[in-house]
């Protein structure tokens, strides 16, 4: 049997009725996805990913607009908004977000389906297992600096979560996600430049895993050794294939997978958080730091743009940059989301040159279980500021939960924000129909709608 073959095996058995810490897991991160969506969908990226999509009245509702369009589109759409903040959910061991991927998949597939609220979540962490026990296997630091991880990963484990979603038989969904595999793709130029690729692979990802179940419904037929064979993904990326991706054989994956507390790159969160605590010291001023030391892994030390000092000339730079984090949070003492749109500030840009980024081998040797960082700054009177964080410390239940409530209140209305919350919250989950429902916009947007580019 081929390595899709025994792993969809594996998945299409895991159970409807999920362990209570689970299906809570899931329902956080779903959260938190809907939250990413609500709190970009006015970036520029998402205005410019609705100028592509085609307004459909029966069509599958994109959350937090008041558009709705075809699956593969609303899928698009929906991931590209997820990943705008760069505040995704994040599995280390993968390298990879999945929440970005799979579940705006998952909403987009659901539409029309009759599908119950409890199968939507369970799906959800099929979807996460697939791609996780995937990207682990596939990817190491190395090639991660030159292929994105969530673009392969993620891709798969969406179509396989769809697959779970619909109750495709095991020939559709071995088809579906050797198709949604060969579709993946995602290079590692962005971050050098700062490049918006990021956002819409994230985008490219679900919309490949849609098609891919559609394809599959439709009989098409694909190599089932599309992992495995002479010429397969881990061929291509010349690793050997494991036997056995041994899904739901330990915990879940998705119960080892963190939601960001900031919006930045996920290497660069512990040393941002580190360096908060040294700003929110009293009396630390940031004038008087004179030298600065970050010690990180050597997979953030090595992954494209952690290690950049500046000057950055977009967001996104500034986001995976350790020495901008690190010095904004000594700066201002928060690390919200105008920090990256105020590039030219000269107190950051003169901190981030100081930065000496350091690979620590005690911190690489804890790595990927735990992502831990240490901070010095040395003073002008020589004393030296220094914090410690053995693991990165993940956004709060409730931080992730106002947030959405929040964020959606503003798109929505404070009367429909709250019911919006109380349907994830629910113990088996919504309908998935009730929740798309509920995150959609019926009102005329504020100002023109985007013009669509593509018709």
């Amino acid at each position: 049997m081929s390595l899709i073959g025994l792993s969809v095996r594996q998945a299409l058995a895991w159970p409807e009725s999920q362990p209570a810490g689970v299906a809570a897991k899931a329902r956080l991160c779903l959260a938190d996805a809907l939250r990413c969506m609500f709190e970009a969908q006015g970036l520029p990226t998402s205005r410019q990913t609705l100028t592509l999509v085609h307004p459909s009245t029966d069509g599958v509702p994109i959350a937090a607009t008041n558009i709705a369009a075809a699956p593969a589109e609303a899928a698009f759409a929906m991931a590209t908004m997820s990943a705008g903040l760069l505040r995704e959910d994040m599995h280390a061991a993968s390298i990879s977000h999945h929440g970005i991927v799979v579940w705006p998949a998952l909403l987009a597939l659901s539409h029309g389906a009759d599908v119950s609220g409890a199968r939507f979540l369970a799906a959800g962490v099929v979807g996460y297992e697939f791609g996780a026990r995937l990207g682990a296997a596939l990817f190491d630091a190395d090639l991660a600096r030159r292929l994105r991880p969530t673009a392969f990963s993620a891709t798969a484990g969406a179509a396989m979560a769809g697959a779970y979603l619909l109750n495709l038989t095991p020939r559709e969904a071995l088809a579906a996600v050797a198709l949604a595999v060969d579709a993946s793709s995602g290079l590692n130029q962005w971050p050098h430049s700062g490049g918006d690729e990021i956002f819409f692979q994230a985008g490219r990802a679900a919309q490949a895993a849609v098609q891919a179940i559609a394809l599959a419904r439709a009989g098409a037929f694909a190599s089932p050794d599309m992992l495995d064979g002479p010429a397969g993904l881990f061929a291509a990326f010349g690793r050997p294939a494991p036997g056995d991706l041994r899904l739901f054989t330990d915990e879940p994956a998705i119960l080892a997978v963190y939601n960001k507390a900031l919006p930045v790159c996920n290497f660069a969160q512990t040393p941002a958080q580190a360096a908060l605590q040294i700003a929110q010291r009293p009396g630390f001023n940031p004038r008087a730091v004179e030298a600065l030391t970050v010690f990180v892994t050597e997979a953030a030390r090595a992954y494209p743009g952690c290690d950049y000092a500046g000057p950055c000339a977009r967001p996104l730079q500034a986001k995976m940059s350790i020495p901008f984090c690190v010095a904004a949070a000594l700066v201002h003492g928060d690390l919200t989301e105008p920090r990256f749109h105020d590039l030219d500030n000269p107190a950051v840009a003169r901190l981030a040159a100081l930065c000496e980024l350091r690979a620590s081998p005690a911190l690489t040797a804890a790595f990927p279980a735990r992502q831990g960082a240490h901070v010095e700054a040395r003073l002008a009177n020589g004393e030296v500021l220094a914090a410690a964080l053995d693991n990165v410390t993940p956004a709060a239940p409730d931080q992730i939960r106002r947030g959405l409530q929040d964020s959606a209140a503003q798109v929505l209305g404070p009367a429909r924000a709250g019911p919006l919350l109380g349907l994830i919250d629910r113990q088996q989950a919504p309908a998935p129909a009730a929740l798309l429902a509920a995150a959609h916009n019926p009102r005329p947007p504020s100002a023109a709608a985007p013009r669509r580019l593509i018709r």
